[in-house]
């Protein structure tokens, strides 16, 4: 199974939802890894050290941080942007189908929109 991690501004319920329905899924939240403040290269930096995919609703900066990343060839596990306006079991569906259905290394380099 994948390894996840949450930004300080994910969604708690979708973090909470998650873990009620898969408790041993790998997941952290940012701030609870002492990145509560951090600027999204340093949190993208820490998910490329750990090998998580970054779960975000921050489409306009992650992604670019992401993608700027991938063109200067440093590691970048993954990043799955899930819109505000997606309801939150239908994002906690996708995550889960998403993590239990995956390769380790498949989403390398990768910027993935949800829902699926």
């Amino acid at each position: 199974m994948i390894r996840l991690a949450a930004d300080e501004n994910f969604n708690r319920a979708i973090v909470r939802g998650l873990l009620r329905r898969k408790p041993e899924l790998d997941i952290v939240r940012v701030q609870d890894a002492g990145l509560r403040t951090a600027d999204d290269p340093t949190v993208l930096e820490w998910a490329a050290q750990e090998g998580r995919i970054l779960l975000t609703h921050d489409a306009k900066t992650v992604t670019r941080y992401a993608y700027e990343r991938v063109r200067r060839g440093q590691p970048m596990p993954g990043v799955f942007e899930a819109r505000r306006a997606v309801p939150i079991g239908r994002a906690i569906d996708d995550i889960l189908l998403v993590a239990e259905c995956s390769l380790e290394d498949e989403w390398e380099g990768q910027v993935k929109y949800l829902p699926l």
